[in-house]
C-alpha cells in the first residue's frame, strides 16, 4: 500500500497501522461484504459458537460504533429491534433506532429507557433480549489505567444488563485482560446460568481485549 498523505506517511505508528490494515483478512472480508467494520465478526464468531441471537428480538448495542454489530443483527435476523448508542456518530441502518451521548449519563439512560418502555406497555426493565457492549475508553498507553477505565464502562454495561434483560436473556461485553476482571466476573456468574470469558478468533493476538458472553439470566 502506497501512502500519499505525507504527514501520514512520516508516522512510524501510522504506517505499521495501516500496513496491519492492508495484510488483515477480516478487514478484506469486511470490505467484500459490506461491513462497516471488522469488528462485525467477533460478534459473528460468538454467535455462532453460543447461538444467543434470533429473529425478533430486542437487543441494545452500546458502543455501537461504527455500526458493524447492527448491521450483523439487522442482516442474519432482520426482525429484531435493535437500540444502538455511542459518543460517535453513526449513519442510519434502516430498522435501528440511534442516540449520539454518553451512555454513561443520565441523558442516555433516561432516552433508552424510554425507549424500552415502549415495546412493553411502560414496564420499567425487563424487556430486553440480548445487550452488546463493545465500548471501549480512549487508551493512554498505560496498561493498569487502560484496564480500570475498561472496568468502569463494564461495570455500567453490567448495571444496566440487571435492570434491562428479561429472565434467560445474554450479555455479551469488551472487558480487557486484567485482576479486576475475575472479580467483576464472580458478580456476573451469580446472576447467569453460563458465563464464558473468551477472545474470538478475529480479535487481534496481540490485543489485550476479551469478551465475556453470559447467557441465560437467572432474573
Amino acid at each position: 500500500m502506497k501512502i500519499l498523505n505525507k504527514k501520514i506517511a512520516a508516522k512510524k505508528s501510522s504506517v505499521a497501522w495501516l500496513q496491519r490494515q492492508a495484510a488483515d483478512p477480516y478487514v478484506a472480508r469486511a470490505q467484500k461484504e459490506g461491513y462497516r467494520a471488522r469488528a462485525a465478526y467477533k460478534l459473528l464468531e460468538m454467535n455462532e459458537r453460543f447461538r444467543f441471537l434470533k429473529n425478533g428480538q430486542v437487543v441494545v448495542d452500546l458502543g455501537a460504533a461504527p455500526g458493524s454489530w447492527t448491521q450483523y443483527v439487522m442482516r442474519e435476523f432482520p426482525h429484531s429491534k435493535v437500540f444502538a448508542m455511542d459518543l460517535l456518530e453513526i449513519k442510519p441502518i434502516p430498522g435501528v433506532e440511534f442516540y449520539q451521548g454518553d451512555f454513561t449519563s443520565d441523558e442516555a439512560l433516561a432516552w433508552l429507557t424510554q425507549k424500552l418502555n415502549l415495546l412493553d406497555e411502560g414496564t420499567a426493565g425487563g424487556t430486553v433480549d440480548v445487550v452488546l457492549s463493545d465500548m471501549a475508553p480512549n487508551t493512554v498507553g498505560h496498561k493498569k489505567t487502560d484496564h480500570i477505565r475498561q472496568m468502569v464502562l463494564l461495570e455500567y454495561a453490567f448495571d444496566f444488563a440487571l435492570r434491562a434483560l428479561k429472565p434467560g436473556g445474554t450479555f455479551v461485553a469488551k472487558s480487557f485482560t486484567g485482576g479486576t476482571t475475575n472479580e467483576l466476573l464472580k458478580q456476573i456468574k451469580e446472576k447467569f446460568e453460563a458465563v464464558h470469558h473468551i477472545k474470538p478468533p478475529s480479535s487481534r493476538k496481540d490485543s489485550v481485549e476479551m469478551f465475556i458472553v453470559a447467557t441465560g439470566f437467572r432474573g
